[in-house]
């Protein structure tokens, strides 16, 4: 049971996980805070970067509210809760949103990581630097979902500074933790946040759970010109949870300051951590691969090679490279005889190499029938590359027309003689 003092210190001795923060979100004073910087696993609530990463790449231009998010396998095996949708289907992002803000749908979450980031482990490192620009100082995500991973923490305070970040630099896109509920296909999910709707002037935020984490729930509440953003981790149960909210919202809401103008407190918009996505650039013709200011950006913000994901670029790397030939029988270790490969782009993972395989893949099955996914591993300029290439042409000819073919269905292609 969570005990709320006079005091305004919490004496909820009975769970040692728990930890909680009240913020005037016109002032940006604390009401109140009981560990608030304490490390918690934030479960679900790391969506809440997922989603302002999304807010962030719609703002750019990197993202549409059409755009397709396709299901990986990896991502379509990931634990409820979860949408469910087949590994080589897609989403359109708006759906997405509302996905991760009302089911919190963690292979949705997956997806958007890999289609953002290349691949989940690179995204996170990307969400992780936006954390320290945002001033999140002690907060780092390994996935886009919250489920348990080592290393995956934060803090109460941290969670706060998210949710007021959220709706100060994107109130354009804030209605979204305000669905209630979400149709997708014909199901209908309703919002796991139950104090929408239920106690006055909560608009969102998100919440959260696993069993390391325990209950989570942060809250954006205004009413009668006041605003406060409330957070609660560690909740023993999703009843225990809520109640604890919404005593500190009828405790410290009144509190809050009635001023006319909001002062800003999130930390102002910074530079976009993305960079290109493989499957929207395009292939020169000829010559070496042109490196977009995005790349180079982010290879120098994110302080990792390992988050760049570029187009594919021609045999010019002298390393020796790594081969790895994907089938559904195995791991195979040469390259035909022939030598004619087809590549298609090059991703910051070999995980990330297979997916943009199989997306081609699924654009032109007939053309790519019997051959190989072929994922080739190089090092340049400090950076780490996967190629990703289809393996199994007969000559120069049938390479080229298989290329024409994807090129035809808007797939970046380059047939190579890498005999």
């Amino acid at each position: 049971m969570f005990v709320v003092a006079g005091n305004g210190a919490d004496k909820a001795h009975a769970n040692a996980k728990y930890a909680g923060i009240v913020i005037d979100a016109k002032t940006g004073k604390t009401l109140y805070s009981y560990k608030a910087d304490s490390l918690r696993y934030p479960a679900s609530l790391t969506k809440m970067m997922t989603m302002y990463m999304m807010f962030e790449a719609l703002e750019s231009g990197k993202l549409k509210k059409n755009t397709r998010i396709r299901m990986s396998r990896y991502a379509a095996s990931k634990p409820p809760s979860k949408l469910g949708i087949k590994p080589g289907r897609s989403i359109a992002a708006e759906h997405a949103i509302l996905a991760l803000a009302t089911k919190s749908a963690n292979d949705v979450a997956a997806a958007v990581a890999e289609h953002l980031g290349g691949s989940e482990a690179n995204f996170g490192k990307m969400m992780t630097r936006k954390a320290r620009q945002l001033g999140m100082s002690r907060t780092t995500f390994k996935n886009a979902s919250g489920l348990t991973a080592k290393g995956q923490l934060s803090t109460a305070r941290d969670m706060a500074r998210l949710g007021i970040a959220l709706r100060e630099h994107y109130p354009q896109y804030y209605h979204y933790f305000s669905r209630r509920s979400f149709k997708y296909g014909k199901a209908n999910y309703r919002n796991h946040n139950r104090l929408l709707g239920t106690v006055r002037g909560v608009d969102g935020i998100k919440t959260g759970y696993t069993r390391a984490s325990g209950f989570n729930l942060v809250s954006s509440v205004e009413n009668n010109r006041r605003s406060i953003v409330a957070v609660v981790m560690g909740g023993k149960s999703g009843k225990s949870r809520n109640a604890q909210m919404r005593k500190l919202i009828s405790k410290y809401l009144p509190k809050a300051s009635k001023r006319k103008k909001r002062k800003l407190l999130a930390r102002a918009k910074t530079r976009s951590v993305f960079v290109t996505s493989a499957s929207a650039v395009q292939l020169p013709k000829r010559g070496p691969i042109p490196v977009s200011r995005h790349t180079v950006l982010a290879s120098r913000v994110l302080d990792t090679s390992k988050a760049v994901v570029v187009a594919a670029a021609t045999p010019s790397v002298t390393p020796k490279p790594k081969v790895d030939l994907q089938t559904t029988a195995g791991v195979k270790k040469a390259v035909p005889a022939s030598g004619w490969v087809i590549q298609i782009a090059a991703a910051g993972s070999k995980e990330g190499a297979i997916d943009l395989l199989e997306k081609a893949r699924s654009k032109a099955p007939k053309t790519l029938a019997g051959k190989r996914n072929y994922t080739e591993t190089i090092s340049k300029g400090g950076a780490t590359l996967h190629r990703a290439r289809f393996v199994g042409f007969s000559d120069k000819l049938a390479a080229r027309s298989a290329c024409k073919v994807l090129k035809s269905k808007k797939v970046s292609c380059l047939a190579l003689n890498a005999g």
